[in-house]
């Protein structure tokens, strides 16, 4: 069965739009990722052309391949880095996205760091915390948050967000409160939480940014990745 791309986009911005009217803490403005991993460059397309600019990717070698294909469009796109990073792909990162928003751990930064000064770039790099302290989940632990922030500032990082992905076994609100709480007490504007199953409670909690794949996508198919 087909999915209509254009209007699952229709339907989650005004799902976002109305969760932001009905709360007294949402963002002025929430910035929907289409998250289109594991999915053509057609797909990328076809939600191009219904007026989509922002997309996240888990991996590397997959953002770098597929965005490369959309040719000049790809110069309207602000793309994030929203998967775990190993330090060794730091330099392709750097080189692929606008936004990385999983660093998470002092060696990482520092990779970031050397690319970043070494291409002469300026990507907005959000920390993913581990608000519940899971630990098959990458993120910083809430403690060692501060550190990591000061880190990234002591390097001249642009550093300007916060992401989390909440157990899936825990009420998801708590999560993004306390999220909320940590960008406050850090000086940090940008949230990214809430993906396609919670993003609607996301926004109501302050989300400045959401990450809706099967939503907006369909189903994945991780068959064709080899």
């Amino acid at each position: 069965m087909s999915v209509d791309i254009a209007k699952n986009l229709k339907s989650i911005s005004d799902q976002i739009e109305s969760s932001r009217m009905e709360s007294l803490i949402a963002s002025e403005n929430v910035s929907l990722i289409a998250v289109s991993k594991t999915k053509p460059v057609e797909d990328v397309l076809s939600a191009y052309e219904a007026g989509q600019r922002v997309f996240g990717e888990n991996k590397v070698q997959e953002a770098q391949k597929k965005f490369k294909d959309i040719g000049p469009k790809r110069d309207a796109i602000e793309l994030h880095l929203i998967g775990p990073l190993q330090t060794n792909k730091a330099k392709e990162a750097v080189e692929t996205f606008d936004v990385i928003q999983t660093v998470d751990r002092p060696k990482l930064v520092n990779a970031l760091s050397k690319e970043i000064k070494k291409q002469v770039k300026s990507p907005e790099l959000y920390i993913q915390v581990n608000t519940g302290e899971e630990p098959q989940k990458a993120g910083v632990s809430p403690s060692g948050l501060r550190d990591l922030i000061a880190l990234c500032r002591e390097q001249n990082l642009r550093i300007t967000g916060l992401m989390c992905i909440p157990p899936v076994d825990e009420e998801p609100s708590l999560h993004f409160s306390f999220l909320s709480k940590l960008a406050k007490e850090n000086g940090l504007a940008n949230l990214s939480m809430g993906m396609s199953s919670d993003f609607d409670l996301a926004v109501r909690f302050g989300a400045t940014h959401v990450r809706v794949g099967s939503g907006i996508f369909g189903t994945r198919d991780y068959s064709n990745l080899g």
